[in-house]
């Protein structure tokens, strides 16, 4: 492993777009600025669509939750802000009208909610969001919100120990690079936008995919580590304007960013990869002042000495 020293070194990036989802596969909002807290970002995949069992929904199923908008209150991403029984948010979707989802109620528990590996209790935010998604999606459906009171849903301990999230897919953080994109963008007939492979953290000024080897990472004073390359599922190929599924762009990627070429002495899974995984240090202890921007500098301390040796 190769190591840098931040402080002589000029910064490796620059944070460009931070993005948040607050409902998992539904869209994301782009912020200037995101708090850090103790499962990522705040407001990050808190609520989750599920069926008449509990069991989640996603764009690999139910590609339409491409097109639901989500809104919150401007000041829901300044650090300090707490909602109040007049904050609400805001949903909105082709031919339905808009759902506000009371951000201060109390909510009635529900049982039996399941993402993946992870089952619990999560907070049912009611019949009116219930209808909604149910009339949406043309099938019965509740909207949850995760029960940070009573639950916990660890991050994998063999890649990042003691860290946990809500109900994202596996990691509390993830980045790509603009050159990535752009690298990957010149080989495909159609080019396709970051918000088909939804990072938290878009940064530039890197040479593409020079994120798959960063360990060690600063950004603004938090300590960040690169834990694992994201492995994509078929939610690229899916047109996040009109929740058409297409074979692109992850064709195009078998064919340069597969285990195959990336890691051909390492035990292949038929996977492809794009994108950083990351863990904040930082996120193990609450506290306040935990907030970085867009514009922030991101210096790299240490790196995999390639892609085959970083964790995937």
């Amino acid at each position: 492993m190769d190591r840098v020293s931040s402080s002589e070194e000029p910064p490796t990036a620059k944070i460009s777009s931070i993005f948040i989802y607050p409902i998992k596969s539904c869209r994301g909002i782009s912020v200037s600025q995101a708090s850090i807290s103790l499962t990522g970002f705040r407001w990050d995949r808190q609520w989750l669509v599920v069926n008449s069992k509990g069991r989640a929904y996603t764009q690999r199923v139910e590609p339409k939750l491409a097109l639901v908008e989500v809104e919150l209150p401007k000041d829901a991403f300044t650090e300090g802000w707490e909602p109040t029984k007049s904050s609400y948010l805001v949903v909105r979707a082709p031919g339905m009208d808009d759902l506000n989802v009371c951000l201060g109620k109390q909510c009635a528990k529900a049982d039996g909610v399941s993402v993946w590996e992870w089952s619990g209790s999560a907070l049912d935010e009611g019949d009116e969001a219930s209808k909604w998604f149910s009339t949406y999606l043309g099938k019965p459906s509740r909207l949850v919100r995760f029960n940070a009171v009573s639950e916990t849903r660890a991050v994998d301990p063999k890649f990042a120990p003691g860290f946990k999230v809500m109900f994202s897919d596996e990691y509390p953080f993830l980045l790509i690079s603009q050159g990535s994109l752009d690298a990957l963008n010149e080989l495909l007939k159609e080019p396709v936008p970051i918000n088909r492979f939804r990072p938290n953290i878009l940064v530039k000024d890197c040479e593409p995919f020079s994120e798959d080897l960063w360990k060690g990472l600063k950004i603004n004073t938090f300590k960040f580590q690169g834990v694992k390359l994201c492995s994509r599922c078929k939610v690229p190929t899916i047109n996040q304007e009109n929740g058409i599924a297409g074979s692109e762009p992850n064709e195009t990627l078998k064919e340069f960013r597969s285990d195959k070429v990336l890691r051909p002495n390492k035990k292949q899974q038929g996977k492809v990869y794009f994108g950083q995984n990351l863990v904040c240090q930082e996120s193990l202890t609450e506290g306040k002042g935990k907030t970085i921007s867009v514009g922030d500098c991101v210096y790299v301390f240490s790196k995999a000495s390639s892609a085959a040796e970083a964790a995937a």
